[in-house]
């Protein structure tokens, strides 16, 4: 699909997911100035609408540069621990300061998000082996282990349903006012863009990446500080969302190539549109009650992983 293509299908499907709901809204009563048909549109379905092209698009490109800061196509936030581990640092914050603001929640998911990535690629340089399998697993086994660590805690102080219910990826519950610090996201992807150029450098390895003058640690250290940061805004705002940054940087690769700065636009627009769809899915597939998000993109991401490993061991 060409890129004009990807914009038009998601405005559609934005136009959509704003008319799709409990409550239907009707275009000849806003353009009548109905006072509860716009009450609605500002306060849930705007917002809400506006939250799944920010998600969709910082989960994808997280996983985008996770995938090449360590050279493997089944890594992301998701697979590496990072998430996992800003829902440690967010549980701890719920015992030790649950009057907290949502900064504070923000920034201990971040740094837990940093450290957790930081012991995953640790963990990655002991791996005997190069085969492409072993990483996602290690960091799967790695995140297990520190969600169970999280679980625990939460069951030992009775937070297990809070803490489900919260960080389960869910946007029914995205209203005015409760999601704006997802806008936090779009000076990060800036950033991105502006050192995209030095992530598909260390994306070719160290020793290329030194030849060519790129301090390689530092620009890791940048890659994983940024995914870190725009991982915990969105686990704070509308909780995890799996599989999402495997797979649609591995499409984007497959049709338009391995160049960071060319794909990001793309990879956003892309994951922006992949949540999309599964969230109005997720909606009109038991109307009028709606599935999380979460499990319709875990349904269907996991069938399009296996797809992906399959085609990899074909090749």
């Amino acid at each position: 699909m060409r890129k004009k293509g990807i914009v038009l299908v998601l405005f559609l499907l934005s136009a959509l997911s704003i008319f799709i709901g409990v409550k239907d809204l009707m275009l000849h009563a806003l353009f009548q100035g109905d006072s509860e048909q716009w009450l609605i549109l500002a306060t849930t379905r705007i917002p809400r609408t506006v939250s799944l092209i920010l998600a969709g698009a910082t989960m994808s490109i997280c996983g985008l540069i996770m995938q090449h800061l360590t050279q493997n196509k089944f890594v992301s936030p998701t697979t590496a621990g990072t998430m996992d581990s800003a829902r440690l640092g967010i549980l701890l914050v719920m015992l030790f300061l649950p009057n907290a603001s949502t900064t504070i929640r923000t920034l201990a998911a971040f740094v837990f998000a940093f450290l957790g990535t930081l012991i995953f690629l640790g963990l990655s340089r002991l791996l005997p082996t190069k085969d492409p399998i072993f990483l996602p697993l290690l960091g799967v086994m790695f995140g297990n282990i520190v969600g169970s660590v999280a679980t625990f805690f939460a069951y030992q102080f009775q937070l297990i349903q809070n803490m489900s219910s919260w960080l389960q990826g869910n946007f029914s519950l995205v209203t005015k006012g409760s999601y704006e610090l997802l806008y936090l996201t779009i000076p990060l992807f800036f950033i991105i863009y502006f050192f995209a150029y030095f992530f598909t450098i260390v994306g070719l390895g160290e020793d290329v990446a030194v030849n060519l003058g790129v301090n390689y640690r530092l620009t890791q250290m940048l890659g994983i500080g940024l995914v870190a940061a725009a991982s915990g805004l969105v686990l704070i705002m509308v909780g995890t969302v799996p599989f999402l940054g495997v797979i649609v940087p591995n499409i984007v690769s497959l049709i338009y190539g391995d160049h960071v700065k060319q794909n990001l636009w793309i990879t956003a627009l892309s994951g922006s549109l992949f949540l999309m769809a599964c969230d109005i899915l997720s909606r009109i597939i038991i109307a009028p009650y709606e599935v999380p998000v979460s499990l319709t993109v875990g349904i269907l991401g996991s069938l399009i992983f296996i797809y992906l490993l399959v085609r990899r061991k074909r090749a």
